[in-house]
C-alpha cells in the first residue's frame, strides 16, 4: 500500500508521541523511524513534568493493552495536546476498526508497515486523511519492531498473552480482550510456557514480573493529566 507525499521536504517534521506502556516496544518504534527523522521526529516527553507542548499525532500501540478497551483511545482523543490519534496494532478484527472509526480515530495502522509506508501513512493523516492499512496476511514480520520476551523467542502474540497473564487475565478474559477464541489461547499458552520453561501460571506470572512484562502506565496517566 503506498501513499502520497504530501508534505513538502521544506516543512518541519511531523512531531510524533509514541504511546504504549513498554519501554522495549516504544523504543523499537522510535528505532524503526529514525531514519526518517527528516519527516517524522519522535517526541520525547518527560512523564515527570507536565504536558504542555502539542504533538501532530499520537501514536497508540495496542501491543498487550486489552485491545477491547478503548480507554486509552478515549484519552488520547479528548487531550488537547494531540492534534491527532492512531492505532498502531496487529489485530484487525472487523469489531476492532469499526469502534475506533466510530470514536473517531485518524488511522488504523498495521505493524507489518515497512517504515517508509508508516511514515508515509503517518505523512497522509497528518495531511488530513483518515488511513485504514489493509489487513495483515500471512506471517507478520517484526520488520525492526521490538517486544518483551522477543529474544527469548516469544513470538509477538505470545508476547501479548503472556503480558495479559502478568496483568492477572484469565484465559477466558485474554481471549475476549485479543478477539481470539479460547483454544487458540490454550494453544498460545501451551507454546510460550514451553519457550520460558514454566509450568503453572503462577511461574509464568514470576516469570513476566522479572522479565520486562509488567506494565507502567506513566505515559497514558500523563496524558490524563495525571502524574
Amino acid at each position: 500500500m503506498g501513499y502520497l507525499r504530501l508534505m513538502p521536504a521544506h516543512l518541519p517534521a511531523i512531531l510524533v508521541a509514541l504511546i504504549d506502556d513498554y519501554d522495549v516496544v516504544v523504543t523499537g518504534i522510535a528505532r524503526m523511524l529514525d531514519p526518517y527523522r527528516d519527516r517524522v521526529l519522535v517526541a520525547e516527553i518527560d512523564t515527570n513534568e507536565p504536558l504542555l507542548d502539542t504533538v501532530d499525532i499520537a501514536l497508540y500501540d495496542s501491543f498487550a493493552q486489552a485491545e477491547s478497551d478503548r480507554d486509552h483511545v478515549e484519552v488520547l482523543l479528548r487531550s488537547p495536546h494531540a492534534r491527532r490519534v492512531v492505532v498502531y496494532t496487529w489485530n484487525f478484527h472487523p469489531d476492532l476498526i469499526a469502534s475506533a472509526r466510530r470514536r473517531g480515530v485518524h488511522g488504523y495502522l498495521s505493524k507489518t508497515l515497512p517504515a517508509r509506508q508508516l511514515v508515509e501513512a503517518l505523512e497522509a493523516v497528518h495531511g488530513g486523511h483518515m488511513v485504514i492499512s489493509d489487513p495483515p496476511r500471512g506471517p507478520r514480520p517484526s520488520l525492526g519492531l521490538d517486544w518483551p520476551g522477543r529474544h527469548e523467542g516469544l513470538t509477538d502474540r505470545e508476547a501479548e498473552i503472556l503480558a495479559l497473564i502478568t496483568q492477572g487475565k484469565n484465559n477466558a478474559e485474554i481471549a475476549a480482550l485479543t478477539f481470539l477464541s479460547p483454544n487458540t489461547i490454550k494453544s498460545y499458552i501451551r507454546s510460550l510456557y514451553r519457550k520460558i520453561g514454566a509450568t503453572s501460571r503462577t511461574q509464568a506470572v514470576l516469570w513476566g514480573m522479572k522479565n520486562g512484562f509488567t506494565p507502567d502506565h506513566r505515559r497514558i496517566e500523563h496524558w490524563r493529566g495525571g502524574p
